[in-house]
């Protein structure tokens, strides 16, 4: 069983980047791809970008492609979101997620708010 724990949340300004961090903890840590999800109030919580655990390969959403990079750090067991060009519609609550074989573990989230 992991546990997540996602830091970095806060107010910037339109335009502005904002770096969020996930520790992962727990006695195995043997997650398959590792990730993040947003979800503003009153709508669906959907997923951000993910990236394997074993290679550099990532994947976006539409809406953040080309402002948002992923990245990991397997010997410190944490997982990165940088976001750069922040826009207001990137306002919501961000969480990051570990897909296991046992399915999935979520963090407890951090709230970026996006506004001038």
């Amino acid at each position: 069983q992991l546990q997540l724990v996602e830091s970095g949340g806060g107010l910037v300004n339109p335009g502005g980047s904002l770096t969020l961090s996930c520790v992962v903890s727990g006695s195995r840590l043997d997650y398959y791809y590792i990730g993040w999800f947003r979800q503003a109030p009153g709508k669906e919580r959907d997923i951000v970008s993910c990236i394997s655990k074993t290679n550099d390969s990532a994947d976006y959403a539409d809406s953040v492609k080309g402002r948002f990079t992923i990245s990991r750090d397997n010997a410190k067991n944490m997982v990165y979101l940088h976001m750069n060009n922040l826009k207001p519609e990137d306002s919501a609550d961000y969480y990051c997620n570990a897909l296991t074989r046992d399915g999935n573990y979520w963090g407890q989230g951090t709230q970026v708010t996006v506004s001038s």
